[in-house]
This record gives structure tokens, sequence and C-alpha cells, in this order.
């Protein structure tokens, strides 16, 4: 079901720690209005949490593909607001931030969306794959900090790819001492997805050295996430490297957070106030549904579409904190039982290893090597 649409290296390793997984868990666990458990400091509404992860029906996905289809991420209202030659790790690139019009959910206003596009020297028109820079947490992207010094990492993969590095609606995108804020409201693995998809079609109408239909995503966290779903909804991604990002909300974690959350307790995680006054409050007034919940529930889980993914390879550390490690377990655990193996899907667990590539001992190094993999093709 994938429809065609009409840094590694930080300088502050605390961002890849912060927990956005369990910040997704309750923005979309938080809209059921089925009977159930109670307790004394429960919201007013009672929730039976069986229902709510009860796996979605046949009926619930292809409610959410239809959504899907008809999402628009064409490039409209193109603008460029930076161009800039910078030399990192002794490869020159032009770095422009474009911004672009994504149509927001429901058929409400579109939504202005900055990211950057980089270019490394020397590229022929039309030959280079795309690498799509998808970042974690909820605080923006630093093109500087993030982008610019996973070329300086991987100069080898770097020289051979167009970079592409989406915001996600309702943060900033930095670079050189500026910033940018996208608009809308923010909508985390939802209309990321969108938003990364969207530029990705500004850089094939305005970055003559880009072949989008060779695009790869590099995910941490959140935006692995983002890259799985990607890989699902659009044909022109061909892989994703998936560095601990969330793929199922179905397992007991999730129903952890989803009960603290009821409990009227949520963890003290970034972005819990917007999340509460948009969400937990309705719930517990009884204005959002069940039913409304678990599409939202199933449309970020790319495991429910584990035969639609294209090449993966995923890094996951078993003493992982944010991100439980049974969430690639799982996306492993359905890539097998549609038959996928090696090299089409590979998963490295590290033992001891955190919420942080840099205690997942050669992760780095594989994920030089696969991104070398589409540099050949």
């Amino acid at each position: 079901m994938r429809y065609h649409p009409d840094s590694i290296l930080f300088t502050d390793h605390a961002r890849l720690r912060a927990p956005w997984f369990a910040v997704l868990l309750v923005l979309v666990l938080a809209g059921c209005d089925s009977g159930g458990g109670t307790g004394p400091a429960r919201l007013p509404i009672a929730v039976n949490t069986d229902a709510v992860f009860a796996p979605p029906t046949q009926a619930e996905l292809a409610t959410v593909e239809a959504d899907w289809s008809t999402r628009l991420v064409a490039a409209v209202g193109v603008a460029e607001h930076v161009e800039s030659r910078v030399s990192v790790g002794g490869l020159d690139v032009t770095v422009r931030v474009v911004s672009h019009m994504v149509p927001g959910p429901f058929g409400t206003d579109a939504v202005k969306h900055y990211g950057a596009i980089i270019t490394p020297d020397g590229l022929a028109p039309e030959s280079a794959p795309v690498l799509v820079y998808a970042h974690g947490g909820d605080a923006g992207v630093s093109v500087d900090d993030e982008a610019l010094q996973l070329l300086g990492l991987f100069p080898d993969v770097a020289a051979g790819y167009v970079v592409v590095v989406p915001s996600f609606r309702d943060e900033p995108l930095s670079f050189d001492g500026q910033m940018w804020v996208s608009g809308g409201q923010a909508s985390p693995w939802d209309y990321d997805v969108d938003d990364a998809l969207s530029l990705l079609s500004v850089a094939d109408q305005v970055e003559p050295a880009a072949d989008v239909s060779r695009t790869v995503v590099l995910g941490f966290s959140r935006g692995a996430g983002v890259g799985l779903l990607m890989d699902v909804r659009d044909p022109r991604v061909v892989g994703v490297v998936d560095f601990f990002g969330p793929a199922d909300f179905y397992g007991d974690y999730a129903q952890d957070v989803f009960e603290e959350a009821l409990d009227g307790a949520p963890r003290d995680l970034p972005g819990i106030d917007v999340l509460n006054s948009r969400f937990i409050v309705p719930l517990s007034r009884g204005e959002l549904s069940l039913g409304v919940m678990r599409l939202e529930l199933a449309r970020r889980s790319p495991v429910l579409w584990a035969s639609d993914l294209s090449r993966v390879q995923v890094h996951h550390g078993t003493s992982d904190a944010i991100v439980p490690v049974s969430q690639s377990q799982s996306l492993s655990a359905a890539m097998a039982a549609v038959g996928r193996t090696a090299p089409d899907f590979e998963a490295f667990f590290y033992t001891g290893g955190a919420h942080d590539p840099f205690t997942l001992s050669g992760s780095l190094q594989r994920a030089r090597e696969f991104l070398l993999v589409f540099l050949a093709q």
C-alpha cells in the first residue's frame, strides 16, 4: 500500500536520549471513551484498555490507507530563503533553506513548512540519490549541528548524496545563526511524514542533481519511525536506516504510559503540556472517541505494513530506557513473518546499548556501509 505523490553526530547527545516515544504514546492513546477500569485519581471517563489495545481490524487499516491516499505532498509555493556555501570535512557543499506549503489535516488550510537541501559540489544532473535526515525529538533541527556534522562524519557517503533535512510542523529549523519555524500544529509521526515527503518533492523540483526515486532515510527515534512510515507510504523511498525508532504501539510499555496519563500523572516529558491540553483534557470530557484514537494508533505503527517496507537496517540497544528494544523486536518478527531476511532486512541489537548511537558499537559503520550500497546502484 504505497502511494505515489502528485546528525548522526550531535553536539548534544542528550537530544538523542529525549523520550519522544513516550510523548507520542500519550498523544495517540488519549482518545477513548468506552467503559472499563476505575481509580481515585483517574480522569472522569473510564477506559477499557483491552479495547484501546486490541489489534486493528482490516477495516481500520483500510480507513488509514484511504486517508493516506488523499494526502497531497507535491511541491507547492516553493521559496528559497538562504543559499550558502559551506566546507565541512573537506567537502564543499551548497546549503539552501527553502519553504513550501503542505496541506493541513482534514482539509484545513495549508501550512508553511521549512527544510534544507544540501548539495555537494560536482554532482551530475539526476545522478545522486537523496538522503533524508529525520531527526529525533521535538525541539526542531539544526542544520549546522546535525546534518552538516553527518557530512563530516561520512564524507565518502555524503559526497554522493543530495541531503534533505525536514523540520516538522510547529518546530524550528536553524542554520548559520538564523531560525525558521514551520507552521501548523505538531503531529508527531503522522503529518511529520507529509512534511518530509513534500520537502522531497521540493528537492525534485529545485535540485537538478537529485534522483528522488532513490531516496534513503536515516532516522533517529521519532525520525526513525517517520522514516519507516515514509517508506510505507511512498515508492520513492527505497531504504531506511532505523536507529531505535518506535514501530508498534500495542505493547506493554504503551499501555503503561497510557495508564499513567489516564491517572492524571503523565510523565515529565517534552511537549506534555501541549499533549495534555489537546488530547488528555478533551478525553476527560468525553470529547474524543475510541474509534478516532484507534485510527491514530494504527497510522503511527509501521509494523502493520511490514510487507510494504523496502530495504531496512535497524539498530537498537537492549538497555534503551526511552524506546524499548521490544519495538524493534516486534518489527523484526513482522518482517520475518512476511519472509523478509538479509540483506533486505537486518536488525542489530546491542547488549547494554542505550538510546544513543554512540553506545551501539559498530552501528555507525554498519549504517555507512548500508548507505554506500545505494551509491553503487
